[in-house]
């Protein structure tokens, strides 16, 4: 059975870094577009990032656009999502998706789904 399980959220002050991991089970890895999605209280999901099949290709929302970084660790099957100089509104559960290509993903082509972290940013 295919697993996307995300760790690494928690809660960080303004200005602040966290590192999320996705570790995927069940699947060709690398057959895979990977991404990070998030919803934060009272809002719609919204795109975070994505990853291309071999990592040659990434795109972020503009609203995290050169705090985050988005990459992916083929021998251990995990894909990370750096986080800098977080904001309040970042503050949100983060979830990890997988789909057949990153355009499909952004595209809301999803074939599996993380059941989230949350990350909380507030001083």
């Amino acid at each position: 059975q295919v697993q996307l399980v995300e760790s690494g959220g928690g809660s960080v002050q303004p200005g602040g870094s966290l590192r999320l991991s996705c570790v995927a089970s069940g699947l060709i890895f690398k057959n895979y577009g990977m991404g990070w999605f998030r919803q934060a209280p009272g809002k719609e999901r919204e795109f975070v990032a994505s990853i291309s099949w071999l990592g040659g290709s990434t795109s972020y929302a503009d609203s995290v656009m050169g705090r985050f970084t988005i990459s992916r660790d083929y021998a251990k099957n995990t894909v990370l999502l750096q986080m800098n100089s977080l904001k309040p509104e970042d503050t949100a559960v983060y979830y990890c998706a997988a789909g057949r290509t990153t355009a499909a993903l952004q595209g809301g082509g999803i074939d599996y789904w993380g059941k989230g972290t949350l990350v909380t940013v507030s001083s």
